[in-house]
């Protein structure tokens, strides 16, 4: 059995780079294959993505109305009692850290429990948000809940402020 050791990449696999603008004998002069003339044809001639040549573009001739809380919007991790009741045995620590550790939880975000499913153990939840039904689930089933204050703006508006947030008369 003969090894052949000269080994090459089939044929077309590496192309030559085509180098643009050297002359009419090249085939890609004059133009370069930017075609004739106008914005696109220049140096830096680039337009930004809904550009409809300097016309007024639909975004902006199309009104704005009402308010969107899109970029105000919460987001929570979902953890549901079912979720729980498989993975902690009775008495243990519900909180951030120990729902990553055993991948329940993941990432940045908060987290908040939802009362889907059955808990029939007594747990401790130190979470950052729980709704009232896995509330009164936890309860029932002996185990505490205890909430993590969220950093309002009122309140860190009255933090920054010098005399509490009082107002005065101005007198």
């Amino acid at each position: 059995m003969a090894h052949d050791f000269n080994l090459r990449a089939p044929a077309g696999a590496n192309k030559r780079k085509r180098i643009l603008g050297r002359g009419q004998g090249s085939g890609r002069g004059t133009t370069s294959g930017k075609g004739n003339k106008g914005q696109k044809a220049r140096s830096g001639g680039k337009t930004y993505a809904g550009f409809e040549g300097g016309q007024m573009p639909l975004y902006r001739r199309l009104a704005q109305r009402g308010f969107s809380n899109y970029p105000f919007k919460k987001e929570w991790q979902i953890v549901n009692l079912v979720d729980i009741e498989k993975k902690y045995e009775a008495s243990q620590t519900v909180d951030v850290a120990s729902l990553k550790e055993k991948g329940i939880a993941k990432g940045r975000l908060p987290v908040k429990v939802l009362g889907n499913g059955e808990l029939t153990k007594k747990l401790v939840f130190k979470v950052d948000a729980v709704s009232a039904s896995a509330k009164e689930k936890i309860e029932k089933a002996g185990g505490s809940v205890e909430v993590k204050p969220a950093a309002k703006k009122a309140d860190r508006k009255k933090a920054q402020s010098k005399d509490g947030g009082a107002k005065t008369d101005g007198k």
